[in-house]
């Protein structure tokens, strides 16, 4: 079956209407409304129940297909394929997230394991190089779509961590239980080419682009409480923050 959609169009708006239709579209996608496998009416139906040309619509439907939002097949028409996680900067974890705006988040657990700090970690943590720290492996999925893959180092010892409790809790979430308040974090982020094994867990090819964040996140007496390096597939990832003119 196909969804209908109740546009609102501002005719007196410098925006043009095809972008006004492509962005709301991807707002319903963003909320859920228009799961993935959704598909839309044809463009003829679109046109006709908006009050616009069939090349307006057909703009705003490729604007979404080259976003990777939308995909045409044969036969079966404008199919929704996934939305886009926009991720504010701010200090949140990527669980709370994804729950927040309905993106159904789901964690594989690869390791729960104490091991000797780099030289990086220990630096980054404020602790001697060889200290014992507890890392964390995980993949997490949103909507069923493997999303990212993130490394977690936390002193040994802040709090106990399973598998199990990791599976269905946030780590922020679980630090936060523990009485761990992180108050501010430093973090980068950048880009780089998926490793062989970063492309079998994510689904993409060797060598496809990945964003990276990297964070040291810091309780609120100062002390550093995490250091994570996460690789997230950018075609279903995105920042997003607020810039203000000083």
């Amino acid at each position: 079956m196909t969804s209908p959609l109740s546009l609102t169009l501002d005719r007196s708006s410098p925006v043009p209407l095809y972008f006004q239709v492509a962005q709301q579209i991807e707002d319903l996608i963003d909320r859920g409304e228009l799961p993935p496998g959704a598909r839309l009416d044809n463009e003829i139906q679109l046109a006709d129940s908006a009050g616009l040309s069939r090349p307006t619509v057909r703009q705003a439907i490729q604007y979404l297909v080259d976003k990777g939002l939308l995909v045409r097949k044969r036969g079966v028409g404008t199919q929704v394929v996934h939305g886009t996680v926009k991720r504010p900067v701010e200090l949140s974890s990527l669980y709370d997230d994804l729950s927040h705006v309905g993106q159904r988040p789901a964690t594989k657990v690869l390791a729960v394991e104490t091991v000797a700090a780099d030289d990086s970690v220990a630096v980054a943590l404020g602790l001697a190089p060889g200290a014992p720290v507890l890392h964390l492996e995980r993949l997490r999925f949103a909507q069923g779509e493997p999303l990212a893959i993130m490394h977690n180092w936390l002193p040994a010892g802040l709090l106990d961590l399973t598998a199990e409790r990791l599976e269905q809790h946030g780590l922020y979430q679980l630090l936060r239980s523990a009485g761990v308040h992180m108050r501010v974090a430093n973090q980068r982020i950048s880009a780089r080419a998926a490793t062989a094994a970063e492309a079998r867990l994510l689904h993409e090819r060797r060598g496809a682009p990945l964003l990276t964040m990297t964070r040291t996140a810091y309780d609120d007496v100062g002390r550093a409480v995490e250091q994570g390096s996460h690789v997230y597939r950018p075609e279903l990832y995105s920042f997003e923050m607020a810039l203000v003119e000083r």
